[in-house]
């Protein structure tokens, strides 16, 4: 169970980015939301240890559960439509124990694990058309439900990160080609409703901030309120940043933010840190990614290549969605920005995923 731990294989260097952007992440909250500091702190040492212990255990071990890690995935999230917790307009949150938490969150690592063993064993029992249609329709289920939250955004990236583990799990290139004929159609067919207002696919508030997005102007105190400000908050931080002593002259202090400690945290390091502290974010991020990514293309097994690629892809699609919104280069999304953002849920469960890709590392 232990054997494959060694000090000489694990990836400390991988480790120190995640801490560094994790502090990152705490300073933010800090100046965002004082009164959470010491609930993210707690988050960040339960998401280390987890991440230490589980680095220990061969993943091999784990993923010999992988239809008890899928059905874990598919009841929290069903638990979630039946009897979550409301806010901001969507069910996302559960409260066991007296513990409020995210399931989506934990769905995004269950299914990547559930998927590094499905895609290989099943594989090799059935031929591409059936393989590839059970995939699709063992991840349509959980999409669905994350969905019917409704969150359209977390759907996206779990597909996104679904494409990115057939890909590297060995799915010919041919049907990837076929899947963008499908999507890139689709994609524009979504927007052009949502423009219209008459989308049959998008909810009302949806459509709002696809439309916001496309002419914010026309929704300056409404629904483009949060990006308008947040790029205003980013531009004001200037090369180096107003640091955490601004009062005055801070638009975060003001309270024209909100969410400042989760969706729009980006907006608090751009006007905290500056240009300088923005690109070191960004720079981290890519970093972290890069080194995913990189583990997965020198994993021993097709199952460590494809845990790895999935935490490259989580770590890095949620973050371009996050800072996109912030910076308004996409529409209004509502999806927190990978170690920065306030919340225990997703924070530990990145940690976990971290721990997993250690383990595919030393087995290397």
């Amino acid at each position: 169970m232990f054997a494959t731990f060694s000090f000489k294989k694990f990836d400390y260097f991988l480790v120190a980015l995640v801490c560094a952007l994790n502090y990152c992440g705490l300073l933010a909250i800090q100046n965002a939301a004082p009164e959470l500091y010491q609930r993210q702190l707690i988050g960040l040492g339960i998401g280390i240890a987890l991440m230490l212990l589980i680095s220990l255990v061969d993943y091999h071990l784990v993923l010999r559960f992988h239809w008890i890690l899928y059905g874990a995935a598919i009841a929290l999230l069903l638990l979630v439509l039946f009897a979550g917790s409301s806010g901001g307009g969507a069910q996302r949150w559960i409260s066991l124990f007296g513990i409020t938490f995210q399931p989506s969150e934990a769905a995004k690592l269950l299914l990547i694990l559930f998927y590094a063993e499905f895609i290989i064993l099943y594989r090799k029992k059935m031929s591409l058309a059936p393989h590839l249609a059970a995939c699709i329709l063992l991840m349509a289920v959980p999409v669905f439900l994350v969905y019917k939250e409704p969150d359209f955004s977390t759907s996206l990236v779990m597909l996104l990160i679904f494409f990115i583990m057939m890909f590297v799990g060995g799915l010919e290139w041919q049907v990837i080609v076929a899947a963008f004929a499908v999507a890139v159609p689709a994609f524009i067919l979504v927007i052009t409703q949502a423009l219209s207002g008459n989308s049959s696919i998008l909810s009302q508030y949806q459509q709002n901030r696809i439309l916001a997005w496309f002419h914010p102007e026309n929704y300056a105190d409404t629904t483009a309120y949060q990006t308008m400000n947040s790029m205003m908050a980013i531009g004001s931080g200037g090369l180096y940043g107003k640091g955490n002593d601004q009062q005055i002259s801070s638009l975060l202090k003001t309270g024209f933010i909100s969410e400042s400690q989760t969706d729009f945290i980006f907006t608090v390091i751009g006007e905290t840190f500056g240009f300088i502290g923005s690109c070191a974010a960004i720079v981290l991020i890519f970093l972290i990614t890069l080194k995913c990514f990189l583990i997965a293309a020198r994993a021993k097994d097709a199952q460590g290549r494809i845990i790895a690629a999935g935490m490259g892809a989580w770590i890095g699609l949620q973050s371009f969605l996050n800072i996109g919104v912030a910076t308004g280069i996409l529409p209004n999304t509502g999806i927190p920005l990978p170690f920065v953002s306030y919340g225990l849920t997703s924070l530990v469960c990145l940690y976990a995923g971290i721990g997993f890709t250690l383990n595919v590392r030393m087995q290397i």
